[in-house]
């Protein structure tokens, strides 16, 4: 089957419907959210009434009934406003809805999904550990059985979503197997009030800081044995396949802020004054505005045609590492080149252009780095089928 490059009416009129919130809604707080490192939870709440967390999801579990190609869509244009409030919606639906929808039983499912699809509770994905954060198989969080429970010991950090008043809990990834077996990673459903886990103060971070970001700790903390998410020790491979679908959401979350950059750019350059003439005049500034526009539009391609094979229900592979690095690394470039047009004031808190530099470098890093990217892409073109661990063993780690 052919790409079509045409979006269809619905998809058009999502689109629409989402530059529209994020220009009249999203985008006059952000500065106020940001300087104040404040939730924005009447944003989220605005983004739940209009379906935004439930859109790629059937109706049937509380969804829109979107397809995943329309979430990014969203996901683009809410970010073109505010990254932190586009990490809230990204980090809802791809790795707090994604893997209970994919591999919760029905009574999870029934239970849990109306409430997140319609933005009324969020929930979070607790993967990355202090020794396992690239190393996802470094995973030192136990989960021990006994009896009809599970006793859960560790903790995770950069998690994002667990700890807003509107917190439902995490699925956490932990090690688990009887005495004498070699443990696996299984997936376990941790709601929030179960004693023994907590959730500690926001980080103090560089950029997002109206998204919610945090360390959670496990000690003693038990559950049981039916909030396993899947089967026992199939955990790694649920997260891979989460993180896959997860790296495209994050590519066109980094489109969206590369193409505020281009639109910041763009104005400015126009009516900004030297030498007698404006900036867009000069050869150099139409160079920068130029190939802006032809990396944005070549990471939307990519991010495009990830989403439209995962509608087909095929794997994105190597394009969803693709559509990550070059989004991610592309949106970076653009900030770069956003506050050297603004020269001075680029560089002052009073323009957008410093929040999308300070916002955007954690897409190079979240979900998987630019150097895992680039090793997953090189596996696949080793025929090594995806396998970051061979080729780290192979090279020696390097």
């Amino acid at each position: 089957m052919g790409l079509s490059f045409d979006l269809s009416p619905e998809q058009e009129a999502i689109r629409s419907t989402c530059r529209e919130f994020a220009d009249q809604v999203v985008a006059p707080v952000a500065a106020e959210h940001d300087r104040r490192q404040e939730f924005p939870y009447k944003v989220v709440a605005q983004m739940g009434e209009l379906g935004l967390f439930g859109l790629p999801y059937p109706e049937s579990v509380g969804g829109a009934g979107a397809d995943f190609l329309s979430y990014l869509l969203a996901l683009e244009e809410i970010s073109r406003a505010d990254a932190a409030v586009g990490i809230t919606l990204e980090a809802g639906v791809s790795l707090g809805i994604a893997p209970i929808f994919n591999y919760g039983t029905r009574e999870q499912r029934e239970r849990l999904l109306p409430e997140l699809c319609a933005g009324r509770g969020l929930w979070a994905f607790g993967l990355t550990e202090p020794d396992a954060g690239s190393d996802a198989g470094g995973t030192r969080t136990r989960a021990v059985e006994d009896g009809d429970s599970l006793v859960i010991d560790g903790s995770k950090c950069f998690i994002t979503n667990a700890g807003t008043e509107i917190s439902r809990g995490v699925t956490i990834t932990a090690l688990t197997g009887k005495p004498g077996e070699p443990p696996a990673i299984s997936a376990i459903l941790v709601e929030r009030g179960t004693p023994g886990y907590t959730q500690a103060p926001p980080y103090r971070k560089l950029g997002w800081h109206a998204s919610d970001t945090r360390e959670l700790t496990f000690n003693a903390c038990r559950v049981p044995r039916a909030a396993l998410l899947g089967r026992m020790g199939g955990g790694f491979a649920q997260f891979l396949s989460v993180l896959e679908a997860g790296r495209v959401a994050i590519a066109a979350l980094s489109v969206g802020v590369a193409q505020a950059c281009l639109d910041a750019s763009l104005e400015y350059s126009q009516h900004r004054r030297q030498f007698g003439r404006p900036l867009s005049r000069f050869q150099a500034t139409q160079f920068k505005l130029a190939d802006m526009a032809t990396r944005i539009e070549l990471s939307r391609m990519m991010v495009w045609r990830a989403g439209t094979l995962i509608d087909q229900g095929r794997s994105p592979g190597r394009l969803a590492s693709m559509a990550k690095l070059e989004a991610s690394e592309t949106a970076t470039w653009c900030a770069n080149q956003a506050v050297q047009i603004h020269g001075g004031v680029g560089f002052m808190e009073d323009l957008p252009v410093a929040r999308f530099y300070r916002d955007v470098k954690i897409n190079e890093i979240g979900e998987g780095t630019s150097e895992v990217q680039r090793l997953v892409i090189a596996s696949h073109l080793l025929g090594l089928g995806g396998s970051v661990t061979r080729l780290l063993r192979e090279d020696g780690g390097s």
